[in-house]
């Protein structure tokens, strides 16, 4: 009997140990990732499209300082910091022109990509322009396309960052849904409201599955952004700007800060 106490002592004495040390060695791991080499990739939803403030660098890519990768490094001071994100990109577009700095010192990648595969601009503009049914048609076609296509793509992208920098903590961005409902709003019908909120959430769920199946974490911005949504009074994102239509649907400088930067700030 008393060796049995001693062995569950000593059993209990081990766990304890390896919990403190795998404790100290995610926070350590979570330490390097905020302040170690950062790169920001993907597409108008990292660039910051619709937040102003675009850095004249960057030229059509509409980098923004009020982006959340830009806002992420002001407060993180990594030690290096490649801003990559640009607007209108797609799968192809990261695997081609956006991987140049990634290294096995990398420590810190973000991307949001796939809207745009899903043909995100050609979605909008067919339920702002159309009726309920060919809205609800196109978003089935886009619905067809995250199935069949989108998975395979983003598996390609993810692979490339695993292989150029194994070591970097990998946060994936998903998208928020566009709409509150059940209120009175001008503008599109609540049938169109809904189908849109369900293909973001259609598409979020296929990025997770793929982020998770590279080890990835997956940042989540639809809990920071409800209460946000277009037709909610306190919107962070741009409903039709018929005056600067690029920045139709995407975040305001508040959701840049309010909706994807904790969420980032969360994963890491």
């Amino acid at each position: 009997m008393r060796r049995s106490r001693i062995a569950v002592f000593v059993s209990s004495i081990l766990l304890a140990v390896g919990t403190a040390l795998t404790g100290a060695t995610a926070a350590q791991a979570s330490q390097q990732a905020a302040t170690g080499s950062y790169v920001a990739l993907g597409d108008s939803y990292s660039s910051g499209v619709g937040a102003g403030s675009y850095l004249s660098a960057s030229g059509d890519c509409k980098q923004s300082t009020k982006a959340y990768p830009y806002l992420w490094a002001a407060a993180h001071s990594p030690s290096t910091f490649e801003f990559k994100a640009c607007s209108g990109a797609r799968t192809g577009d990261v695997l081609a022109n956006q991987l140049g700095t990634l290294s096995s010192a990398t420590a810190l990648v973000s991307i949001s990509i796939g809207g745009n595969d899903a043909g995100f601009a050609d979605v909008m503009t067919t339920c702002v322009l159309q009726s309920d049914s060919t809205c609800l048609s196109r978003i089935n076609t886009a619905k067809a396309y995250v199935d069949s296509t989108l998975p395979g793509q983003l598996d390609n992208v993810y692979s490339a960052i695993s292989a150029k920098a194994p070591n970097a903590r990998v946060v994936v961005l998903g998208y928020p849904r566009f709409y509150k409902l059940g209120t009175t709003c001008l503008g599109l019908s609540e049938t169109k409201r809904t189908a849109i909120n369900g293909a973001a959430d259609y598409l979020d769920t296929a990025i997770n599955k793929a982020a998770a199946n590279h080890g990835f974490a997956f940042g989540d911005v639809r809990t920071t952004f409800t209460g946000h949504e277009i037709c909610s009074g306190s919107s962070w994102l741009h409903s039709v700007n018929w005056l600067n239509i690029g920045e139709s649907y995407h975040p305001t400088a508040s959701g840049q800060s309010g909706g994807y930067l904790p969420v980032l700030a969360g994963a890491v």
